[in-house]
């Protein structure tokens, strides 16, 4: 690792107010000897450390005075200024700590002037009245009662004011943030002024000695009436909706303190608090304050979130510990337990689901405070076999493998806390012999290994009951562990739990073993099984091994690594790897590798001498499997110490491997040769500086050093050689016809030493510079990596030579730099996509090395320079403008010609080159700090007005129903006709009617072309192509097709550019800012039209990436007409979706088109710390309109809702904000599988495949049915426990009509979409346990749904069955199977019925010994 340098502190300097600044220098004395001096000196400073120290001055200046001196005039005034500096401060600026930990010395005779000061000028900034400096106040007011005893002192005397305040400024901010409804820049700042300002009452209870004692709690006191309004303000923003959930959380807290503190006798604070979560509070018992204050507390319709939050009020506010709120607290602990278990069947909301698992984990650590000092009453409640301990295990099996890693989190805190309360109630029993934790070893043990959280669990039981346990159950533990980490998503969850296992079975080994003999059964368990899978296992798992579990095992156990060794060295002749195995060569070196990078190897050659010879090195190097090869160099490049010196040897094998690995066809070898070169180039820099620092040393005792052989300009010099013999190999790679693999590895490198070994212009010395290897035709080579026809291989020589210093450019003269410039125009308008890609990188190379012809500053209309640090950034910026400008004045009159004929545009200038040159010029600008503001402006203004006329040309290839249509080949005589006829066809045909009446195609329908006819009949039929022989120029479907759907494509990111970086103009006339409103409008209507319209898909997709990044800067931006405007175009497009007009535009076919993408970008950009308002309000509309009906007025809204939904549910942004909707989704989607309309039942099922994703997770695998993309049935239906009744009630019906009797068969559509489901479940050994939800209801109808006369419907329904039979009904369930197979004497039976039966008897692996016993015991 590198040496950090040790970052600056920043710290904003104090600034004292004019009148105390004159007062400082009217008490100043002329030897500056005196307090009012030394302020003046620091105030006068503008540097904010220098003025920590004058800080630091103040306490011991005034330790040095007598007690009398204390009433001075001047001391008093100090006083006083240094209240007003302290509340100036902001709360994050260093000084203000300073000053309050240096004040906090104050000698005791001072204090009584000082807290006068300080509360004199505390009651002024109280009087504050506006509403967007409340905030200051509050972080004064925090500060003051935060370690700061002055401070606090002050709030103590100015108690009824700063409740006074508190009242008045939290009712201000509400009513203010009401007012600026839809400003969502504003509401925010306001929000969290609205948090800071109930987060400080609680500390001003917390903190303030005041309310220790009863005299305030009188009817009559200013203090307790300000107690009740804010208590009553509390309650209201608890059960306030519109309000952001932290601030209803901090609330919940606010109330819970405020009772706790105003409730007289405190004895009885269990109870009432109790009867508030229960809803059962007795308004004749409770006091008149309480009921006045809190009536909303006191009703039945309490919302479930305001009940959750005053249960975390309950967990944080009260004391649970030593047990001091006797049979009362532990009676409240259990109440609050069964709220927090009902509501956990309630809440589905995301946050509020993160909320309840928080609280959950709060209500363990509560109880186990409890415990420690409780009657046995409780701990028999709280045993693991109580009915609270079944329940927190049945929510730890639920949510242990929820999407989010927080919640998961949670549920291990969870779990881990119920085995200590376990343990609590046990009072010292054996924790290895105890039933409970046998049972639960036994029931995660029978788990499958795919299931994350039984890692965690079993993790937690390791460090509670020890690991032997677990080994004497199965001591194929651990490689049952090591088998499943080939599946990455297991092998962070998996390495965590053998790392539990391992230090816990090491030290129980150590404290049962006095010699070192128990290293041996140690290394047998762990080390030996890991060392068969390097050497033997498949791939993936050994990578995920060496990544994740080896590092682990060799930092705790550093002594293994010669153990590995003598195993590995021992069969490494018999096994040296294969084109598909590693081998122990692969294990050794892996083994070595991960050692000396984390420190255990004492050096490199200690490797080298003693542990591996260079013969199998060179063998790793050249090994025929890839990982081989890159752990070996991991092994010479990698190290713990950044300045280890390379060796000669290293460097000899570094050269030999480059020479034959630059040629790798894999991405991810790629990626790791040059990532762990970059490492090695980092090392040598580092120990190159060293080697400086020990050259110029005038004493030697350095250069005796044991573990350097040699001199250390020696060693400079061979790094020089070195290093350019590594550059001549790298650049001998880039001859012209060079595979992709080999450029793109040589000129990653070759970026990678131009960033370790950057040009120094400070005469710092570095042991090697890459420009000085680079001569003309090297330079040349870089610039025709340019003609690549992968990205990839432009941008990284680019960025080459953009680090190269600009001697570089001297190799071209001035010819040759018009050739260029001339080579980029003719390259942006190639027919061939590639070649502007070339053009943009070639044109940017010359703007940023200030290398443009002599004749471009005529685009210019004034002249600017700046001086100064600036200089070079204005040259590129007025480069960029003339090159942008010349691009315009040939795009502009290409679309001139392109609007007189489409066909010779696509042909012979196809305009998207241009734009996208344009784009690629201004993504290198600093768009946000332009200098040249006048310059751009009309630039810009021309450059969206040319985007629409762009747009305007190729839009009615693109928005047709049918854009990909042939184009017959053209002729100069006929060119007339045929693009009338084609423009004829490619009208839209699909609008909203396209279900309601056939459209029958006329000779000629009404689409006048007149003027666009007249101008075909002018076009020229051959072009000069780069001044070589005239060639006819004809026109094909795709040309057409390309040039427009690419020009969309560049006109909608050039937009979105544009949005995204200029600043928009704060006024109409204001000279900020280079977008107007009125244009961000203009373009947001763009998107919008071109998105709902558009038929090619290529072009709806890139018009949304710029609408995407339109809509972001809308929710951002300060204007509350452009924050509306999504909000506003939502409403506009659901409006029409629901109208179902049949003139609208909309597409109806091509899955919606782009109108999907459109919302999707709408409300993606929704700020998710919201409400997401927009996200449920749009669900709602969607799911309504997706809907079954019976007006056929109504298929194309819902399938657009359809659409639109599937959309939104693969759509990983909204996250799990999108989860409560998913019930909802697949109602719709299996309802809508039972259409009549063959559009509404695509829709439908694409819809349930998004579902089916994000219910179960992406497939990662080609196994249908594989073990990570299920859940258990508890699982699943305790997520969605809408879905139990319905898919409950829909399996009835399809089993009905499956089982009909009467001519033939119904083929119920939805059964597939149901087994399908039902399939995916697995069943769980805690499936036992009680569960709300019983799955038994579901299996006689999956029985009957094995009768289809569908095969794959029966054998859906096999595996269907599987998970809803639990263990002990096995048998049971057989005879059930079996009972209704047709006895030989019957007449009339279907094949398909016993063929179903029999799929459903459970396999050999389900049935047990003992289910099968039983099995035959009861059939005799």
């Amino acid at each position: 690792m590198g040496v950090k340098k040790k970052r600056d502190m920043q710290v904003a300097a104090l600034t004292i107010c004019h009148q105390d600044l004159e007062t400082l220098r009217s008490f100043a004395d002329v030897e500056g000897r005196n307090l009012a001096s030394l302020l003046l000196q620091c105030a006068q400073l503008t540097d904010g450390v220098s003025q920590i120290h004058y800080v630091k001055q103040i306490v011991p200046f005034l330790e040095k005075i007598d007690k009398n001196g204390a009433c001075d005039p001047v001391v008093r005034s100090c006083f006083s200024v240094l209240a007003g500096i302290y509340l100036s401060l902001s709360l994050k600026n260093p000084l203000k700590k300073v000053l309050a930990s240096s004040l906090n010395g104050l000698p005791e005779f001072c204090l009584t002037e000082a807290i006068y000061s300080f509360t004199f000028r505390l009651e002024e900034e109280l009087n504050t009245t506006d509403v967007y400096s409340y905030r200051k106040v509050f972080d004064n007011l925090s500060s003051c009662m935060e370690s700061f005893n002055l401070g606090r002192a002050s709030v103590d005397n100015l108690l009824k004011s700063v409740l006074h305040f508190l009242q008045k400024s939290l009712v201000e901010i509400l009513e203010e943030n009401r007012k600026f409804a839809g400003n969502h820049i504003v509401q925010t700042q306001l929000m969290n002024d609205l948090l800071v300002g109930i987060r400080v009452s609680v500390m001003l209870i917390q903190k303030v000695q005041s309310f220790q004692g009863n005299l305030w709690k009188t009817s009559s006191s200013p203090v307790w009436q300000s107690m009740c309004r804010l208590l009553s303000i509390f309650t209201k923003f608890l059960s306030d909706d519109d309000l952001l959930q932290t601030i209803q959380s901090t609330s919940g807290l606010a109330v819970i303190l405020f009772v706790k503190t105003m409730f007289h006798p405190s004895e009885k604070i269990p109870d009432l608090i109790s009867s508030v979560l229960l809803r059962s509070v007795d308004c004749t018992s409770v006091p008149e304050w309480f009921m006045s204050c809190c009536k909303s507390l006191c009703c039945a319709s309490l919302p479930a979130s305001a009940l959750l939050f005053l249960c975390q009020g309950t967990l944080a506010m009260l004391d649970w510990q030593d047990g001091s709120m006797g049979l009362r607290g532990e009676a409240l602990l259990l109440d609050t337990a069964h709220v927090l278990f009902t509501l956990n069947s309630q809440i589905k909301e995301a946050t509020l689901e993160m909320f309840l698992s928080r609280i959950l984990a709060s209500w363990t650590n509560s109880a186990m405070h409890v415990l420690e000092s409780s009657s046995s009453g409780l701990k028999d409640s709280l045993s693991g076999n109580s009915g609270i301990a079944q329940s927190l295990l049945e929510y730890v099996y639920t949510h242990w493998e929820h999407p989010l890693d927080s919640l998961r989190h949670q549920t291990k805190i969870i779990f881990k806390n119920l085995l200590h309360m376990h343990q609590l109630t046990a009072e010292g029993a054996d924790s290895v012999t105890d039933p409970f934790f046998l049972e639960l070893t036994g029931n995660l043990l029978r788990l499958e290994w795919h299931i994350k959280g039984k890692y965690t669990c079993l993790g937690c039981l390791v460090e509670s009951i020890g690991i032997e346990h677990i080994l004497a159950v199965d001591k194929t533990i651990p490689s049952q562990i090591l088998e499943v980490m080939g599946d990455q998503s297991l092998v962070p969850y998996a390495s965590d739990l053998l790392e539990t296992m391992f230090k816990n079975h090491k030290n129980h080994l150590k404290s049962q073993t006095l010699n070192s003999a128990w290293i041996d059964q140690w290394h047998e368990t762990w080390v030996s099984p890991l060392l068969f899978v390097l050497c033997e296992g498949h791939l993936d798992q050994k990578s995920y091994l060496i990544d994740y579990y080896l590092p682990k095992l060799l930092n705790y156990s550093p002594e293994s690594l010669k153990y590995m060794v003598q195993i590995l060295q021992a069969s490494i002749d018999a096994k040296t790897g294969s084109c598909n195995s590693r081998g122990a060569l692969g294990a050794l070196v892996a083994c070595l590798r991960t050692a000396r990078a984390h420190g255990h190897l004492q050096s490199a050659t200690d490797a080298w001498e003693n542990l591996v010879s260079s013969a199998r090195i060179k063998q790793g190097l050249i090994h025929q499997h890839c990982q081989v090869r890159i752990d070996t160099l991991g092994l010479l490049c990698e190290s713990n110490r950044s300045t280890e010196i390379v060796s000669t040897e290293e460097m000899q094998w570094i050269q030999f491997f480059i020479t034959y690995n630059l040629n790798s066809q894999s991405p991810g070898v790629r990626q790791q040769i040059c990532s762990l070169l970059k490492k090695l180039f980092c090392r040598i820099q580092e120990s190159s500086q060293v080697l400086y620092k020990l050259e110029q040393s005038k004493s030697n005792h350095e250069l005796e050093n044991e573990s350097r052989k040699q001199h250390p300009s020696d060693s400079l010099q061979q790094y020089k050689k070195f290093m350019s013999s590594i550059c001549d190999s790298l650049f001998e790679a880039l001859f012209p016809g060079s595979s992709y693999s080999t450029r793109f590895s040589a000129l990653t490198i070759l970026v990678s030493i131009a960033e370790v070994f950057p040009v120094q212009e400070d005469g710092v010395q570095t042991v090697y510079q890459l420009s000085h290897d680079i001569d003309a035709g090297r330079f040349q080579a870089l610039l025709e990596c340019f003609t690549s026809t992968f990205e990839e291989v432009k941008t990284l020589a680019f960025d080459l030579l953009m680090k190269l210093s600009k001697t570089a450019v001297h190799f071209q003269d001035s010819e040759k730099l018009e050739g260029l410039f001339q080579a980029a125009l003719e390259l942006s308008t190639s027919p061939k996509p590639y070649d502007c890609v070339t053009a943009s990188y070639l044109l940017n190379f010359l703007i940023w090395q200030d290398a443009l012809p002599s004749s471009l500053p005529a685009y210019l209309t004034q002249q600017t320079a700046c001086e100064g640090g600036d200089q070079s950034a204005a040259v590129v910026e007025k480069n960029a403008l003339m090159v942008i400008k010349c691009l315009m004045e040939n795009l502009e009159e290409e679309v001139s010609r392109a609007e007189n004929s489409l066909l010779q545009a696509a042909a012979a200038f196809p305009m998207y080159g241009r734009v996208h040159c344009i784009t690629g010029a201004l993504r290198k600008l600093p768009l946000n700090s332009l200098h040249l503001v006048s310059e751009w402006r009309p630039v810009v203004e021309t450059l969206i007005s040319l985007s629409y006329r762009l747009s305007a040309v190729v839009s009615p290839v693109i928005q047709s129903s049918s854009p990909e249509g042939l184009v017959p080949m053209d002729t100069d005589s006929e060119s007339a006709s045929r693009l009338q006829m084609i423009l004829n066809e490619i009208q839209p045909r699909d609008t909203n009617d396209y279900f309601n009446q056939a459209k029958i195609l006329n000779e000629c329908d009404n689409f006048n072309l007149e003027d666009l006819t007249v101008s075909v009949l002018t076009l020229d039929t051959s072009a000069e192509v780069k001044g070589k022989e005239v060639k006819t120029c004809d026109v094909t479907a795709q040309m057409v097709l390309v040039c427009c759907w690419r020009s969309m494509k560049e006109v909608a990111l050039l937009l979105g550019t544009l949005c995204q970086f200029l600043p928009i103009q704060s006024a109409p006339e204001s000279s900020d800012g280079l977008l107007t409103v009125e244009q961000v409008k203009e373009i947001g209507g763009y998107f919008k039209q071109h998105l709902l319209q558009s038929r090619h898909r290529g072009a709806f997709e890139l018009a949304y990436t710029g609408f995407v990044k339109l809509t972001e800067i809308l929710n951002r931006c300060p204007d509350v007409s452009l924050q509306k405007l999504p909000e506003q175009w939502l409403w506009n497009v659901l409006e029409e979706i629901k109208c179902s007009d049949p003139s609208s535009k909309l597409c109806a076919t091509r899955r919606s088109a782009g109108i999907p993408f459109y919302i999707q970008a709408l409300l993606a950009s929704e700020p998710k710390k919201g409400k997401m308002d927009l996200l449920k309000i749009t669900m709602k509309e969607l799911i309504s309109l997706a809907g079954p009906t019976d007006d056929s007025q109504s298929t194309i809204p819902q399938v657009h809702a359809l659409n639109i939904l599937r959309a939104l549910f693969r759509d990983t942004r909204l996250g799990e904000n999108i989860i409560p909707y998913v019930a909802d989704g697949a109602k719709a989607a299996i309802l809508g599988f039972t259409s009549p309309v063959w559009a509404v039942r695509n829709s439908s099922t694409l819809l349930f495949s998004s579902l089916i994703t994000r219910i179960f997770g992406v497939k990662r695998g080609k196994d249908e049915l594989s073990k990570t993309n299920r859940m258990t049935g508890r699982q699943f239906f305790s997520r969605f426990p809408e879905l139990y009744p319905f898919l409950l009630n829909q399996l009835e019906t399809v089993a009905n009509k499956v089982d009909s009797d009467v001519g033939e068969p119904d083929r119920h559509p939805s059964m597939f979409l149901l087994l399908l489901v039902l399939e995916r479940l697995y069943p769980s050994p805690m499936d036992g346990t009680s569960s709300a939800l019983s799955l038994a209801p579901f299996i006689p109808f999956i029985m009957r749904c094995g009768h289809s006369p569908v095969y794959r419907s029966r054998e859906m329904a096999a595996r269907a069955l599987v998970p809803f039979v639990m263990l002990d009904q096995i048998p049971k369930t057989i005879q059930t199977l079996l009972a209704t197979l047709p006895n030989c004497t019957d007449q009339c039976f279907r094949q398909n019925h016993i063929h179903g039966t029999l799929l459903q008897k459970p396999t050999s692996s389900q049935v047990t010994s003992l289910s099968l016993g039983s099995l035959i015991s009861s059939e005799q």
